[in-house]
């Protein structure tokens, strides 16, 4: 089970309180991760990444293990420590404005 922390709107919008762990299958790559998120939770399709594109909305950044993936392809593999559920794949609101 991939464990996945999503920030509190998606969790409110999805009616889920805490991480959500989801099963995939061959590598764990972010696009496998998220397509088994959205899949499990229809609603949230369109809110981390464009349905259209596929490309990781502006305001939603990825991270894993301390590290920002965020502008890594979403087809690189995730590292072993999420993949093996030890750490979550954290979906994470960015903050803008000035």
């Amino acid at each position: 089970m991939i464990r996945v922390v999503l920030p509190p709107h998606l969790r409110s919008l999805a009616r889920v309180t805490g991480e959500v762990a989801v099963q995939v299958s061959g590598e764990v790559t972010q696009r496998v991760v998220l397509d088994a998120v959205e899949e499990q939770y229809p609603m949230l399709r369109g809110t981390m990444r464009d349905r259209s594109t596929g490309k990781r909305r502006a305001l939603v950044r990825f991270f894993a293990c301390s590290e920002d993936l965020s502008n890594e392809s979403p087809d690189a593999p995730l590292p072993d420590r999420v993949a093996s559920g030890e750490e979550p794949f954290l979906v994470v609101g960015a903050m803008a404005g000035g």
